[in-house]
């Protein structure tokens, strides 16, 4: 197994060290990996949120826009 740095370390190298621990049946440092995966985890779960809140203004965005552009052009046909 190589060994990654840990500023690139991922979720499934977390998960081979769990494995790791079993396998050898040292489970001494096994309930750090844990918090470890689960911290790994709830950042992932933030992440997918918050695409979905950018993609959820995005699109209100174009909306607001379309609304805006009918809105001037009443304005300029009520002002002729």
């Amino acid at each position: 197994m190589v060994h990654k740095p840990y500023l690139n370390r991922t979720l499934c190298d977390v998960l081979d060290e769990m494995r790791k621990c079993d396998k050898t049946s040292n489970y001494s440092y096994l309930s750090g990996l844990i918090e470890e995966a689960q911290s790994m985890g709830n950042r992932m779960e933030a992440s997918f949120e918050a695409l979905d809140e950018l993609n959820y203004y995005e699109k209100r965005k174009k909306e607001l826009y379309k609304e805006l552009k009918d809105l001037q052009k009443q304005v300029d046909k009520e002002t002729k």
